[in-house]
């Protein structure tokens, strides 16, 4: 069983004739076959050709466009899901060489963890440090061993999958796995594209070019396509098979995404 919903909270704008939201998504669900649950994906965002533009133009996160920089989304120290994921990027940081990692020496004297804001309930919170301005992970353009993230690089050359390796937000982003449970205990998982609105208060101060601009629209093949490995790694096997199914059921004709919306018009 599934359904097919159009929301949106953006203010509405004339399209066809009929009133429409600017930024309206089609969502899929479908109930659990083995929990207490209901799966909701965002069918426009996953239909869509969204990829990952690092180093091809992608603006970066700072608060002006800076695709010279060539930081993508590194801008900022990584945050850490819980201790297990922390564990998991010092056990690969262990792996990493000076000729995949520019600031090696500096990690091995200094360490590459430091402390962050304070997360909603006053908690002490872990990211990784900051040099000249970016993540410490981060080869600047020019390194020898390749610009971009060390562990990404290093994991490459191992022959091992990237997200195996990096802290959980940099290998979702821009995809956001949320859960939420109702008053009898029914849980709703939403998989769904990263907002503005998902980064804080900070989120309406710096650019969020991944899911805004048509640039980043540009891939050969669907997200649920592209993205396979993160998603099932999100929502496993079974479950991703099933969202695939209703993404290439005959006669369905998938929302082109607002950004894209937007460009064309």
């Amino acid at each position: 069983m599934f359904v097919i919903t159009l929301a949106s909270l953006s203010t509405p704008v004339a399209c066809g004739g009929v009133s429409k939201p600017d930024d309206l998504h089609e969502w899929i669900s479908f109930e659990d076959p083995g929990e207490y649950r209901t799966w909701v994906f965002d069918a426009t965002f996953l239909a869509s050709s969204f990829t990952c533009i690092y180093g091809d133009g992608c603006k970066g996160i700072l608060d002006q466009p800076a695709p010279e920089l060539q930081q993508g989304c590194c801008s900022y120290g990584a945050h850490f899901g819980d201790n297990d994921d922390l564990e998991n990027l010092e056990s690969h940081a262990a792996r990493l060489k000076p000729r995949h990692w520019q600031f090696h020496a500096k990690a091995k004297r200094k360490g590459f963890l430091s402390k962050g804001d304070p997360d909603d309930e006053g908690n002490s919170t872990t990211v990784t440090r900051l040099v000249d301005d970016a993540c410490i992970f981060l080869n600047r353009p020019g390194f020898s061993g390749g610009t971009g993230c060390a562990l990404h690089i290093a994991a490459v050359e191992a022959g091992e999958r990237p997200l195996d390796w990096k802290p959980h937000v940099c290998w979702q982003v821009p995809i956001r796995l949320e859960h939420s449970t109702d008053e009898s205990g029914h849980v709703t998982s939403r998989l769904r594209e990263w907002k503005r609105r998902d980064w804080g208060e900070g989120g309406t101060e710096f650019g969020w070019w991944c899911t805004e601009e048509p640039e980043a629209f540009v891939g050969a093949e669907p997200l649920y396509l592209s993205a396979r490995d993160e998603i099932i790694e999100l929502v496993g096997k079974s479950i991703y098979k099933q969202m695939v199914s209703l993404m290439e059921r005959p006669k369905w004709i998938p929302l082109p995404h607002p950004a894209v919306r937007r460009a064309s018009n």
